[in-house]
């Protein structure tokens, strides 16, 4: 086990010592003694695997590859989520394309069952050529989503502007790969073309260093340890240089957010002026 000190994520040695899946080994592909798992999409099956255990704060990633050629219609999901009515939830889902268009990353918040929330940014590199790392940190003042070591995404904690925020529900770490031809090209422009099947996403470096809910402690990772990393000071904001680079994903690679479309929100939502750094 290793840490990587820039993202604070602990890499687990196998797939097989903290996730599980209910797809079979054709669709759930467990290589190199579990270090790397594939996930083949066809007609036939969307496979998905899940985490055994349930988190509440610290940090959660995964290297990921992405579908190749003609993904137009895939959906590849990593997310966190704690299920329920009312569930929390932390999204990164990525967008297939039509052979040489960019990649789109999307991302979405839920808290407490309310959602909308979507931003989409325009990946500034192929994904399918090797292993990126996207990650959150997540703690009780802030959450930041991460592509390698770019912020692309924060969501502060607003409480006080009747926001609510993730911090009392814990949650379980999920991948999938699925059939999104209604909606996820252009609009459902560009279904899946079964023809180019199987597709196929490739992950990596499974890790979380984080408070593990395990026998009911939900108020003891809520609250603490005192002495854990991400109740730390200088975990709780970003950088000069983490905003820095967090504006020139807003000014270069951003395609849509939620916070900007007025059609859905006649008056921007009262935590993007916060989340932006503007």
């Amino acid at each position: 086990k290793k840490r990587n000190s820039k993202s604070h994520i602990l890499m687990i040695t196998t797939f097989n010592e903290n996730y599980v899946t209910g797809a079979d080994a054709k669709h759930t592909q467990v290589l190199d003694g579990g270090n790397v798992v594939n996930l083949v999409l066809d007609q036939f099956l969307a496979p998905e695997f899940g985490s055994k255990g349930l988190y509440l704060f610290g940090a959660i990633g995964m290297n990921i590859k992405l579908v190749p050629g003609d993904s137009a219609g895939t959906v590849t999901a990593y997310y966190l989520s704690s299920g329920g009515t009312h569930h929390d939830e932390l999204d990164f889902e990525f967008l297939g394309n039509v052979s040489g268009q960019p990649y789109t990353l999307q991302t979405n918040v839920f808290a407490q069952g309310v959602g909308g929330r979507e931003q989409r940014v325009n990946l500034w590199f192929d994904p399918t050529e090797n292993y990126h790392s996207y990650s959150v940190r997540w703690t009780r003042e802030i959450i930041i989503f991460f592509v390698d070591d770019t912020p692309i995404r924060v969501f502060r904690n607003n409480e006080d502007l009747g926001v609510p925020f993730l911090n009392a529900q814990p949650v379980g770490i999920y991948a999938s790969l699925w059939d999104g031809s209604a909606w996820a090209t252009q609009g459902g422009r560009y279904p899946i073309n079964w023809a180019a099947a199987p597709f196929v996403a490739s992950f990596q470096g499974f890790g979380v260093d984080g408070c593990e809910v395990a026998g009911g402690n939900i108020a003891y990772c809520a609250a603490g340890p005192a002495n854990a990393w991400w109740n730390a000071g200088q975990y709780q904001y970003l950088t000069q240089q983490q905003i820095a680079a967090l504006k020139n994903v807003q000014s270069n690679y951003l395609v849509y957010d939620y916070c900007n479309d007025r059609v859905r929100y006649p008056n921007e939502p009262a935590e993007c002026f916060k989340n932006w750094y503007g």
